[in-house]
């Protein structure tokens, strides 16, 4: 992996990561030189236990823009400056223009509940420069170079001592709420665990306290040896609809053998994790021919300067279709209570994923 980093005319740092050397000449370009203001701060839920984050600035964000003024796509015109510059690289990094969290906020208002600013980080991570690729259509060594630049991002952001979690994502598709269609993810860097991956680490915790096993460990091997649920798998990684899924297409993909973070994979796990990674967007794709919705996300160890034996690093994926033609909506049972009602056995919507035939070596046009 090659990797150069660049400060853009408004101030924010931009990383740049290759599988060649990238050129030296290469400028930093920006939709805007004026410095970004946010302050975003949090405010304590105290009947939920957990913080909530308020970034008004947010309500200007850049929302469907059309294709000619993308500014995910690498600047063309000089006068028309967009958050790439031009050059030869595969993904980009750099800070949001219109972050939830910012390292550098300060004096949260006063309220009636504690707050406190919101002292976290949000990246953008530009997965090709190519406007109408996907990752079902990036090749295996481009999305090994993605795998890799996660775990470098990684090691950057939880540096900082601030950092306590970083969790990198993917919202595809207008029915998750993407603003921008250009291949791209964010990484949310946080200042506590929040609590979704919290509720995770405590249960995995708890069990390899008892078992000095991993859960999710464990649980791939049953699912291995169940043999209805697997979408993939190989010597190194595993893809699978796992027997509790929430939402009828859930996905969840994972080496076998348990790392914590991005940062622990050996090469052959991290293309496993890719060639894993392609099959099932592929499948997701090619389930119904057209562009398949999600949200990616992937968990992994905090990074808190702690040991943590019990985490398994993962990505889950929830799909919002529960046909082709019906949504999943969130309603009373899953906002309200909490808990998750699904119309689907996983077992069914396993069956219709394994049924869709692809070939992960196949370069895709996009």
């Amino acid at each position: 992996m090659y990797s150069h980093k660049l400060l853009k005319p408004d101030g924010r740092p931009l990383t740049l990561y290759s599988r060649y050397p990238i050129a030296d000449n290469i400028i930093a370009t920006s939709p805007s030189n004026e410095p970004v203001q946010a302050n975003p701060h949090l405010r304590w839920h105290p009947l939920r236990g957990e913080w909530v984050a308020y970034a008004s600035h947010r309500q200007g964000r850049t929302f469907m823009p059309p294709p000619e003024y993308n500014p995910l796509a690498p600047t063309t015109k000089p006068e028309f400056p967009t958050e790439l510059p031009p050059g030869k690289y595969d993904v980009a990094v750099f800070d949001n223009r219109f972050p939830s969290m910012a390292q550098t906020a300060h004096d949260p208002p006063e309220c009636i509940v504690e707050t406190l600013p919101a002292n976290g980080a949000c990246e953008v991570v530009v997965f090709a420069q190519n406007a109408q690729a996907s990752l079902s259509s990036l090749e295996l060594e481009h999305l090994d170079l993605l795998l890799e630049v996660w775990g470098d991002r990684t090691r950057v952001l939880g540096a900082n001592p601030q950092i306590q979690y970083v969790l990198p994502f993917e919202n595809k598709g207008v029915e998750v709420g993407v603003t921008l269609h250009h291949p791209h993810g964010q990484i949310y860097a946080y200042p506590f665990t929040p609590p979704v991956p919290a509720r995770m680490l405590s249960m995995q915790q708890e069990y390899y306290e008892k078992h000095r096993r991993g859960l999710l460990q464990d649980l791939i091997q049953k699912e291995i040896a169940d043999n209805q649920r697997i979408i993939y798998q190989d010597e190194y990684a595993i893809a699978f609809v796992p027997v509790c899924a929430r939402y009828p297409y859930e996905v969840w993909i994972a080496p076998k053998e348990p790392v914590s973070t991005f940062m622990d994979l050996t090469p052959e796990q991290r293309w496993g994790l890719a060639k894993a990674l392609k099959t099932v967007t592929l499948k997701y794709d090619g389930l119904w021919n057209r562009p398949f919705p999600y949200l990616m996300a992937w968990f992994q160890a905090p990074t808190d300067g702690l040991g943590h034996p019990e985490a398994h690093l993962h990505a889950e994926f929830f799909p919002p279709y529960r046909t082709s033609e019906r949504l999943k909506y969130l309603a009373g049972t899953e906002l309200a209570a909490g808990m998750f009602a699904n119309d689907a056995l996983p077992e069914e919507k396993a069956k219709e994923l394994q049924a869709v035939l692809v070939n992960i070596e196949e370069p895709i046009s996009a």
